[in-house]
């Protein structure tokens, strides 16, 4: 008699208890690239969670009236499709500090985990997300990835689509070998 304790199923049969996604960065030169953020948005199109998100978008380099300035008001092509879905207007510092990294100084793989809970460390209700990575090449030239999914999926490929703002021949390996999974 099999017990359950004996029966191994095969990943790709297991339900999936988390989604990783995965690219190559390449550091460029100069102002106006180097910014990315990844986050989970659910089927209404809201941010459950933010993985990471470029310190410099979010905390900026600039003042006004002895105040700092989050990068994205003074240059708006920061990621502006996360900006605008995480309503970055609307975030505390305590929220943006807890997204918040700075951008690697070094070129190599980067990798973000989402273990199906949102900002507040609950689970999220089962249903279907989308997983989304936005990155700022070279100010107006923005490439966003994304591919949707269910947390009822097992675990496999995520199928991403992406869309490129303007081309950029001098910044275009900054993100190259995207992809995400279902773990």
């Amino acid at each position: 008699m099999l017990t359950a304790a004996m029966i191994s199923l095969p990943m790709s049969a297991q339900k999936a208890s988390s989604v990783e996604l995965s690219f190559n960065y390449e550091k460029q030169g100069g102002a106006g690239s180097n910014q990315w953020a990844v986050w989970i948005e659910n089927s209404k199109g809201e941010v459950v969670r933010t993985l990471y998100v470029s310190s410099f978008t979010t905390k900026g380099r600039g003042s006004m009236n002895g105040q700092r300035r989050r990068g994205y008001t003074f240059r708006p092509t920061c990621v502006p499709t996360w900006v605008k879905n995480a309503k970055a207007e609307e975030m505390t510092d305590e929220q943006i500090d807890a997204v918040t990294s700075a951008t690697p100084s070094a070129s190599g793989q980067q990798t973000y985990t989402w273990n199906f809970k949102d900002a507040q460390g609950k689970d999220v209700p089962a249903g279907e997300y989308k997983i989304c990575l936005e990155a700022t090449l070279y100010f107006e030239s923005i490439i966003l990835y994304s591919g949707t999914f269910s947390t009822k999926d097992k675990a496999g490929e995520i199928k991403l689509t992406s869309s490129l703002t303007q081309e950029d021949e001098q910044h275009k390996n900054m993100i190259t070998g995207v992809t995400a999974a279902l773990k």
